[in-house]
């Protein structure tokens, strides 16, 4: 039904350099059931089944002089512990940046 290139789209290359990652988020629902009725000749059965995929744009990965960022293209976070998830990113490249600059130095 789906493969890796709905996950993650192919990559698009800007003339500036930049390239561009779609990514995407796939949800699956499966649902089916059944029931033995009584009828006055015979047994009746009734059943049904059904299936249902969602594919929804999450963001866009973004590659650019070998450094690596997510854009998001979802609405804000809504709680605290949601919001430190997506900053965590952007410490890390702080930090390896003040390590970086620090090694520099000495």
């Amino acid at each position: 039904m789906v493969d890796v290139n709905t996950i993650v789209g192919t990559p698009i290359t800007t003339p500036d350099g930049i390239t561009l990652i779609p990514v995407s988020k796939v949800s699956f629902g499966f649902a089916s059931g059944g029931t033995d009725f009584p009828v006055k000749e015979k047994s009746g059965f009734g059943g049904g089944n059904g299936a249902g995929i969602k594919i929804e744009p999450v963001g866009f990965l973004t590659i650019k002089d070998g450094s690596v960022r997510m854009i998001n293209i979802t609405p804000p976070a809504d709680t605290t512990v949601d919001r430190v998830v997506e900053l965590i990113p952007d410490v890390i490249d702080k930090v390896e940046a003040f390590i970086e600059k620090r090694k520099a130095e000495k």
